[in-house]
C-alpha cells in the first residue's frame, strides 16, 4: 500500500520493535499477512534485523524472520516517521522501577512524546508493555491532549521468553479498551494469531498482568522457603517434594526452588505494591526471600567450606535456562558475594555472551566447588567429581546445600 503522499504504508508498526517482546510479535504478524514496520532507536539491532540475525535466541524465530524480509512484509527502522505509516501502532517498551522500587509512569508516554508528531488521526494504538494501573487511562490523555483521534487498547504480551513463536499462537489474548470501536480493532488485529480473545476494561486487564507476574514471583517463593527449611534440617526438599506432587494435581504447581529473576517478576511485583499504597506484605516478603537467596546460599556454603581458600565455579549466568538474557539474574549478585568470601570465582555460560566468562572445561577443571546458577540442560549430565550445588534438582543429585 502507498498513501497518497507518496509513503509506503503498513497495517502494524511496533514501538520497540528490536527487543524481546517487539520483534517476535512483528514477526508473528507478518507470518500471518500483515505488512509490518519494526522501529527501534537502537540502530546495532535494527541493521542485525535488517540482515536476518535475530538479536538474541527465540526459538523458531530465524526462518520467519528471513521470510519476512525476504517477501517485504517486515523491515526494522530507527525512523520515527515510521510510526505515521501505520494503520496500528503497537507500543513495546521497558517499563522499569526506579532505585526505591517505584514503578516509572512516563516510559510508555516517553516513547510516544518521541514520535507523536508522525501520529494521525484514525491510528490503532495498542499498548503492550505491562504497566502501572492507571497508565492506559494516561496515555488516552496524552493523546487527546495533542488533538489526535485514535482508538487506544491495552494487550498485554502474555508470552513466556524463548516460547514466543508458539505461545503467540495458542494462548487466549486479553484486550481492553475503553470504547466498543477501538476494542473491536484490537481484538480483529490480535484475532490474526489466536482465535481465543478475553475482553476486559484497561484497569482490570493492567491488574490481570501484575497479577499474572507477581503470582508466579509468590510461588517462587513459597518453593525457596520451603527448601531452605528442609534444608536447614538436613532434608532433601526434591525428595520431600516429589511426595507432594507425585499424582496429586492439587500440588502439582509447586515449583523447584532456585533463582527467581528476570525483567519483569519482582519489577511486576513492586508495581502491584505501590498501586496499593506498598501495602502488600506477600509481595514484600517473596522479594525478601527471593532476593536473598544468593546469600543463604553462600552462607550454607560457608558452614561446609573453606571459601577463603577455594575457587567457586557458577555454572550459568542467565536469569533461565535455556536462555541468553542475564538482564537481573541472581547469578550476578551470587557472584558479587563470592567475590568477597572466595579466594576466586569463575563463570561459564553456554548462551550469554561475556568476554569476562571461561568455558565450561576449564571451570571444571580449575573449580574447588560448582554452583549451578541457571538450570541449563547443558549440565543436567556434568562429568565431574568436584563438590555440586544444584539447588534446582537439574543433576537429579538432591537439592541439599
Amino acid at each position: 500500500m502507498t498513501r497518497a503522499d507518496g509513503a509506503r504504508g503498513v497495517d502494524v508498526c511496533v514501538v520497540g520493535g528490536c527487543g524481546r517482546v517487539g520483534l517476535p510479535l512483528g514477526v508473528a504478524l507478518a507470518s500471518r499477512g500483515l505488512r509490518v514496520v519494526l522501529y527501534d532507536i537502537d540502530a546495532a539491532a535494527v541493521e542485525r534485523v535488517n540482515t536476518g540475525v535475530m538479536p538474541f535466541t527465540e526459538e523458531g524465530a530465524d526462518a520467519p524472520l528471513k521470510q519476512a524480509l525476504a517477501d517485504g512484509s517486515l523491515r526494522a527502522s530507527t525512523d520515527p516517521a515510521s510510526v505515521g505509516l501505520a494503520d496500528a501502532l503497537i507500543v513495546v517498551v521497558g517499563t522499569p522501577v526506579d532505585e526505591h522500587l517505584n514503578p516509572d509512569l512516563g516510559a510508555v508516554p516517553r516513547a510516544l512524546e518521541r514520535c507523536a508528531e508522525h501520529l494521525h488521526d484514525g491510528q490503532l494504538v495498542v499498548l503492550r508493555s505491562t504497566v502501572y494501573p492507571g497508565v492506559t487511562a494516561l496515555t488516552e490523555k496524552l493523546l487527546a491532549r495533542k488533538g489526535l483521534d485514535v482508538d487506544v487498547a491495552f494487550c498485554p504480551e502474555r508470552i513466556a521468553e524463548g516460547r514466543a513463536m508458539t505461545e503467540l499462537f495458542t494462548l487466549p489474548q486479553i484486550v481492553a479498551a475503553r470504547t466498543p470501536r477501538a476494542r473491536q480493532r484490537a481484538e480483529q488485529l490480535f484475532g490474526r494469531l489466536t482465535d481465543s480473545i478475553v475482553a476486559l476494561e484497561p484497569e482490570e486487564a493492567e491488574l490481570a498482568k501484575l497479577f499474572t507476574n507477581t503470582w508466579r514471583y509468590v510461588k517462587f517463593a513459597t518453593a525457596n522457603q520451603f527448601w531452605m527449611m528442609a534444608n536447614d534440617f538436613g532434608l532433601d526438599f526434591a525428595r520431600i517434594r516429589h511426595a507432594v506432587t507425585h499424582e496429586y494435581p492439587r500440588a502439582a504447581d509447586l515449583p523447584m526452588p532456585g533463582f527467581a529473576a528476570g525483567p519483569c517478576l519482582l519489577k511486576d511485583t513492586m508495581q502491584l505494591a505501590a498501586f496499593n499504597r506498598n501495602n502488600f506484605v506477600l509481595g514484600h516478603s517473596a522479594m525478601l526471600i527471593n532476593e536473598g537467596l544468593p546469600l543463604y546460599l553462600v552462607s550454607r556454603l560457608e558452614e561446609r567450606f573453606d571459601l577463603a581458600e577455594t575457587t567457586v565455579g557458577i555454572l550459568g549466568m542467565a536469569f533461565k535456562g535455556g536462555s541468553d538474557d542475564s538482564r537481573e539474574s541472581l547469578a550476578y549478585k551470587l557472584r558479587k558475594i563470592l567475590s568477597l568470601k572466595a579466594r576466586e570465582t569463575l563463570c561459564t555460560d553456554p548462551y550469554v555472551v561475556d568476554d569476562r566468562f571461561l568455558p565450561l572445561d576449564e571451570v571444571l577443571e580449575r573449580a574447588d566447588l560448582l554452583v549451578i546458577a541457571a538450570p541449563h540442560a547443558d549440565y543436567a549430565d556434568l562429568d565431574t567429581d568436584k563438590p555440586l550445588v544444584d539447588m534446582w534438582g537439574l543433576t537429579g543429585r538432591g537439592v541439599r546445600v
